[in-house]
């Protein structure tokens, strides 16, 4: 049998048989491997032309945590252009943009205007993206095969220039000195000589002051911008070899780089020195390698690119080494196959990843000792939707201890409507024959409430009670269910009205009208975000609480579930972020399941012509088979953002079922009134209270079931009660629910409506235009300045407020004729 199809079947017996002992004994975790040893974080430097992110990744068999490219600078039109989708294709990984910026005009023609310019791109690209960067302004600046080389005065002013616009800009980003290693300085017979540097101020190189410069003469001082605009150092170290002219495939001999890290490797003399790692690294500042060992193919004789490559990368990734230099926090492996002037313009291959063999050695060997995966935001549109799933899954740190509260309080209050049906009678609902039952209505205001007060996200009593006492359900299954219920009521009065297909095109237009509300509200929260002062970031960014897809690695992790939104300002827009907002795929996260809510009631009219045949067992044997699909299989059908949240497939069951209590919600009453109705309600809701009550009293000592094993209460949480695809507990809990509240409603009704029906019936008479208007409640509290979201008098406050003027907006029926309601 299917892994997956047996523990389904379980759940549905134990679902069925309400009155089987379930255990209680909490599963161990593993604790996780605590390695301290120093770990760099290594990525590429890709030829953006030809590669992606995601083909290096999937190359390589995981993601790197760090990605390099160049840019000319300053920077025009199509820089920004190029810079933009470099920085997006790294933000969908979280990774950090290790940016080097190559001026392409001559040093001393650098104003601080291009550095202002740079500056508000990169400010502009981390608030959007959250993306970090380390910015490498013209690295090699001592070698003499760059046209701003060995220029140190007119250097380290242009450098100082670009940290000084960068530093007021943004945080984001460290400034990053990376001169080429040192040896052969001053690099005046090299290949690739060019003339853009020939003309050296030998005052300023010839350190040594003797009238030349050689390499006795300091290949580093002279172009240190100074400490005060340095946030980390790197050394542009590539192995070419040791042969002259380069060209040879060798391998590299042990230690190479910790002979180069100790400046004792190609210089004409062994004459010790100070490091550069000891003069700049130790300091106090970060180091990053820029590296990768050259293959030339050049034919030599037992040598090979994986033995040339690979002793090299298990140099750089030595533990010992890393030990020694614990500085050395990032490095970048040049994956590129180019032209070397250098080597006498022959076309160098440095790429780990191209050959299947070479990247399985590279990716063990940065599993072992490296860090990869997310560093920053992930901004995948996908799986910012995702990590919005678990969103107050997990309340408390035994969230069943609630539910089994919750219910067993449900079925006292069951019994309490009992005894209020015989000894008051004259509280009874009396509107039987009236358009609307102010019971479901009085129900569907108790869920906005709850909705409202959960996505404020402010402390206080009513905070309180939404997050914590309500746990048998979240506001999202009923109103769901609530939903298609009212609808179930109200769609036959128009098909005897207007006929069926007046009752299908009214329906229709009504989702029609629900989808443009959608569009308009994504849109609005987007541009409300862009008015000077105002902040969106609190619905349109999602901070993971561990409790997602992601698990609890991802805790604290911002995801931006507008993404892409910027892009629809370009002209022409890409089609892409034109599809992800018509397709509901970005928007605000206490909005998302409006898309839901677009896709049933298009459904709407071929469901009730079911029903009105007297279908009704058609279309609830349908429901049940894409529900099984769902938590079989977990197929995604849209990619919309609410599918994450709320799996179309599983949650049509509450509103498919919903339709036909609706339509049957006189006979459904009828039956459950009579005596046998009521024995039986009263038997299931007390059993099924019972048994939730045992199973939380025992929980330390677990049963053995029959044919089931043992059972723990761990379990009975992850496998029975979780929300995003309505488990078998969850639907057990939501005909609770309804059951009790109808119950409670009809036999008390005059009190609970003299308490607080006043506010729950015209709510959830209007409970989907409520919905929409509370998004910019939302966002209006997350603007409000100096506001304690933990003190509780303050969210008490703030909470009466936004309710009393969004009754206020009800009653005035204010934009009803624009909302959906």
């Amino acid at each position: 049998m299917d892994g997956r199809v047996r523990p389904l079947l379980i759940r549905l017996l134990l679902g069925i048989a309400l009155l089987i002992g379930l255990t209680a004994s909490f599963s161990s975790a593993g604790a996780a491997v605590d390695d301290e040893r120093p770990a760099p974080r290594v990525g590429p430097a890709l030829d953006w032309s030809r590669d992606s992110v995601a083909g290096y990744s999937e190359r390589l068999g995981l993601t790197p945590s760090v990605f390099a490219q160049e840019v000319r600078y300053p920077l025009d039109a199509d820089d920004e252009v190029f810079l933009r989708q470099f920085v997006e294709q790294v933000a969908d990984v979280g990774a950090v943009a290790d940016l080097t910026l190559e001026p392409r005009v001559p040093l001393d023609q650098l104003d601080e205007s291009a550095a202002r310019s740079l500056a508000e791109q990169v400010a502009s690209l981390h608030d959007r993206l959250d993306t970090r960067f380390v910015i490498r302004f013209a690295p090699e600046m001592n070698g003499s095969w760059t046209a701003w080389g060995q220029q140190p005065e007119r250097y380290r002013e242009a450098f100082r220039t670009v940290a000084d616009q960068v530093a007021r800009a943004t945080d984001a980003a460290e400034m990053s000195w990376d001169p080429a290693y040192g040896a052969g300085y001053p690099f005046g017979d090299a290949e690739g000589f060019i003339a853009g540097s020939r003309d050296r101020p030998i005052e300023e190189l010839d350190t040594d002051r003797d009238g030349d410069v050689d390499d006795l003469d300091d290949p580093y001082g002279p172009y240190w911008p100074g400490a005060d605009v340095v946030d980390r150092v790197g050394l542009v170290l590539y192995r070419f070899g040791d042969a002259r002219p380069f060209g040879d495939d060798e391998v590299p001999s042990p230690d190479e780089l910790r002979g180069r890290l100790d400046e004792m490797v190609g210089y004409s003399t062994d004459t010790p020195r100070e490091t550069f790692y000891q003069r700049f690294a130790e300091p106090g500042r970060p180091m990053s390698l820029q590296t990768g060992a050259a293959w030339f193919d050049s034919g030599a004789v037992g040598v090979s690119e994986a033995e040339v490559k690979q002793r090299w990368w298990q140099q750089v990734l030595d533990p010992a080494v890393l030990r020694d230099y614990p500085l050395i926090d990032l490095v970048i492996w040049l994956e590129q196959r180019r032209e070397e002037p250098e080597a006498d313009g022959a076309l160098v291959d440095w790429r780990v990843t191209a050959r299947p063999d070479l990247a399985a050695g590279f990716a063990d060997a940065l599993r072992t000792s490296a860090r990869t995966g997310p560093v920053t935001t992930v901004h995948d549109q996908d799986r910012a939707n995702r990590a919005t799933a678990g969103y107050r899954d997990t309340i408390q740190d035994d969230p069943m201890t609630w539910i089994v509260g919750c219910v067993v309080l449900a079925a006292i209050l069951f019994l309490i409507s009992g005894l209020a049906s015989r000894l008051a009678p004259t509280w009874r609902y009396d509107g039987n024959d009236s358009v609307r039952d102010a019971r479901v209505d009085w129900l569907r205001g108790w869920v906005m409430i709850t909705v409202i007060v959960v996505h404020i996200e402010l402390a206080g009593p009513f905070s309180y009670v939404s997050l914590n006492a309500v746990g048998a359900i979240t506001g999202a299954e009923m109103f769901v269910l609530l939903s298609g219920v009212v609808l179930g009521m109200v769609h036959p009065r128009m098909v005897e009205k207007a006929g069926e297909r007046a009752a299908a095109t009214a329906a229709w237009a009504r989702a029609r009208k629900q989808y443009l509300t959608a569009l308009g509200v994504v849109v609005l929260v987007y541009l409300i975000g862009l008015v000077p002062g105002i902040s969106a970031t609190a619905i349109t960014t999602f901070t993971d609480r561990g409790t997602g897809m992601e698990g609890t690695g991802a805790a604290g992790q911002v995801y931006d579930l507008y993404a892409n939104f910027p892009l629809l300002f370009e002209y022409p827009p890409p089609w892409f972020a034109v599809r992800q907002l018509l397709l509901l795929e970005m928007g605000p996260w206490v909005f998302n399941i409006m898309g839901l809510f677009v896709v049933l009631s298009t459904l709407l009219p071929l469901a009730m012509w079911l029903i009105q045949r007297g279908l009704w067992w058609v279309l609830l044997a349908l429901s049940w088979v894409l529900y099984l699909v769902q938590a079989i299989w977990q197929p995604t059908l849209l990619p919309s953002q609410f599918e994450a949240v709320f799996p179309l497939l599983s949650w049509q069951l509450p509103f498919m079922h919903g339709l036909v209590i609706g339509r049957y919600r006189k006979n459904i009453a009828a039956a459950l009134t009579t005596r046998r109705g009521l024995v039986a309600t009263t038997l299931l809701v007390v059993a099924y209270a019972a048994a939730l009550g045992l199973l939380w009293l025992t929980r330390e000592a677990p049963l053995m079931l029959p044919g089931l094993g043992t059972l723990d209460y761990a379990w009975l949480d992850q496998n029975f009660y979780q929300r995003i695809y309505l488990q078998p507990g969850r639907l057990i809990n939501l005909v609770l629910v309804l059951v009790v509240g109808y119950a409670v409603l009809t036999t008390m009704w005059k009190p609970f409506d003299r308490a607080l029906g006043w506010l729950y019936v015209p709510i959830g008479a209007a409970s989907l235009y409520v919905f929409v208007v509370h998004v910019f409640f939302a966002l209006a509290v997350a603007n409000v300045p100096g506001l304690d979201r933990e003190s509780w008098w303050q969210g008490l406050v703030i909470h009466s407020v936004v309710f009393a003027i969004i009754l206020l907006m009800v009653r005035r029926r204010f934009l009803f004729r624009v909302l959906p309601t």
